[in-house]
């Protein structure tokens, strides 16, 4: 057993066959592991404990709970907050949760296009094709959407997050793979960039997850 998996598993105890998660000792371990991993500095605010408890709900697939809180444990999740409030740390830490078959890579907006840029539609059949042995698309949570910028591969214009996540929405719609997405972009700033279709795609895709708009820059 990994470091990680025995430090998650006394988060727990099982009853009547159903794992019962501690909140507390929960948020004792993404505190330790982002001690470890972001430096002693690091630290979780209380503000940010609603939005913690909503994607641990999230992981470890808690139906009821997730019903009451209208979370849709078939979609993927869109975590949104200002710059520098901890959205790509927490999903880092927050990993180990994930339930069953539900594991995902993170992956930024940025070096996406990068790839683009470089390898040409190849980078991005690599994010919206299944592999021949897969049911469904690899589960990934693409960073910082809007921090890329339009890249060019030998002149060719293309809004490249805006393609794999409407090639990803076509998956997700014919086998449940899931993605999800973190941004510090508004609804509003998300249709100027990529356009209204993807918006309403990403109604559909997406459980919206906030962080408080009081949330300190913890850089």
């Amino acid at each position: 057993m990994t470091n990680h998996c025995k430090s998650v598993s006394e988060t727990f105890v099982i009853r009547k066959g159903f794992k019962v998660y501690n909140f507390q000792k929960c948020m004792e371990y993404l505190e330790k592991q982002g001690k470890t991993t972001y430096g002693n500095s690091f630290q979780i605010s209380e503000m940010d404990h609603p939005t913690i408890y909503k994607l641990l709900i999230y992981m470890i697939k808690d139906e009821k709970t997730a019903l009451k809180l209208k979370i849709d444990l078939s979609k993927g999740i869109l975590v949104s907050g200002a710059i520098g409030c901890g959205k790509t740390s927490l999903m880092h830490l927050i990993r180990p949760f994930a339930y069953q078959n539900s594991e995902y890579k993170i992956k930024t907006c940025r070096e996406v296009s990068f790839e683009f840029a470089k390898n040409g539609f190849e980078a991005i059949n690599r994010y919206t094709l299944k592999q021949a042995n897969q049911s469904k698309l690899t589960g990934y949570c693409f960073d910082d959407l809007g921090a890329e910028q339009q890249i060019k591969h030998f002149g060719n214009d293309c809004n490249v997050m805006a393609e794999v996540l409407i090639s990803r929405y076509e998956q997700f719609v014919e086998n449940k793979s899931v993605t999800h997405i973190t941004t510090n972009l508004s609804a509003s700033e998300i249709e100027n960039n990529y356009g209204n279709r993807l918006r309403s795609r990403m109604r559909a895709m997406f459980n919206l997850i906030t962080f408080d708009k009081e949330t300190k820059d913890k850089r």
